[in-house]
């Protein structure tokens, strides 16, 4: 019975072959071209125009090594053709170089890491003879930095720069003509959290600015004081739905205010209305394409935006503009 059910003495039991081992992979040759070519790196060229101006400001700019370095030319041309403010530039992640071909100047700027703590940069302006060099050192905690940076030639104490997580302080050395001495001078800001807010102190050249900045989903509120001068502004903003927003703005010292409507349609349109009671004008603006976006992001990689302005005191002489940037690439 066991032999039965072993299968050793049944006539319909069939013994399975042995498994072999899979033949061994054929060797395959691939052809490869005797001479290969790098492949041209991609082009963009870039067109703007502003009517008010009636001036073309063009640029080509290609990437090449990898991404590594970017190569641009620039200029400026009006409708006769004339070409103005040629430049060429060499952009990289170490060193940037731009040449004017017009006033033959060339103004260079390099940053080098010096260890993983220690970064020294450098600007140099050729035809002026005049320049920069800074070192920053980053210290162990985060957040805590120091800077020395002096001019070239040197024409006193380097200018320290002490940086933290609320703000930072710098001391320069001031020349003042009417003591014949040198001084030295501080500047600085500092940040605060306060009653959901961020508070503000900046001062510069014995001038005292204390702002308080609130902002939440659906209303932000920024207060400015100025000493010596007692002056006084304020910034008001009101998002009246999803896409609507209004802003205002208004100086005590001098009862200047501006106010400004916009209204989105999407992503890609955009309209703003708005007067400022200092040049007395009223304005309106149609953008087509992301306003603080790129014309890559934007439809067919344009720009568009048409705006008239209405003078109180002129009406007649109201104005309709437009600016267009245009995208290609090659």
């Amino acid at each position: 019975m066991a032999e039965m059910e072993s299968g050793a003495g049944n006539p319909n039991y069939v013994v399975a072959p042995a498994p072999t081992d899979p033949p061994p992979p054929q060797l395959t040759h691939s052809r490869r071209p005797i001479l290969s070519f790098p492949t041209r790196p991609a082009v963009r060229v870039t067109t703007e125009f502003d009517s008010e101006s009636a001036v073309f400001f063009n640029k080509i700019s290609c990437k090449f090594l990898d991404s590594l370095a970017k190569l641009k030319f620039s200029f400026h041309n009006n409708s006769k053709g004339d070409i103005s403010e040629p430049q060429i530039s060499f952009v990289s992640k170490n060193l940037s170089l731009h040449y004017d071909l017009e006033d033959h100047n060339a103004l260079v700027k390099s940053s080098i890491d010096v260890g993983p703590r220690f970064q020294l940069k450098a600007a140099h302006d050729v035809k002026a003879q005049q320049g920069e060099v800074a070192m920053v050192a980053n210290l162990a905690n985060p957040g805590y930095a120091l800077e020395l940076s002096t001019a070239v030639p040197s024409v006193g104490l380097p200018k320290a720069t002490f940086r933290f997580p609320v703000g930072e302080v710098s001391l320069q050395e001031k020349e003042e003509e009417e003591v014949n001495n040198n001084l030295l001078s501080v500047s600085g800001i500092l940040k605060g959290r306060f009653l959901n807010g961020v508070c503000t102190a900046q001062y510069k050249d014995d001038d005292l600015k204390l702002g308080y900045c609130y902002k939440d989903d659906e209303l932000s509120f920024h207060p400015v004081f100025s000493l010596p001068s007692n002056a006084l502004t304020f910034a008001f903003k009101r998002q009246l739905g999803p896409s609507d927003k209004l802003s205002y703005w208004y100086n005590c010292d001098s009862n200047y205010w501006s106010a400004v409507y916009k209204h989105t349609y999407g992503k890609d349109f955009k309209f703003k209305a708005g007067y400022d009671s200092e040049v007395r004008l009223g304005w309106a603006s149609l953008w087509v394409g992301d306003e603080g976006g790129k014309a890559k992001t934007a439809p067919m990689k344009m720009k568009v935006q048409f705006m008239l302005q209405v003078p109180q005191d002129d009406i007649k002489s109201s104005a309709l503009m437009f600016r267009v940037k245009k995208r290609w690439d090659i």
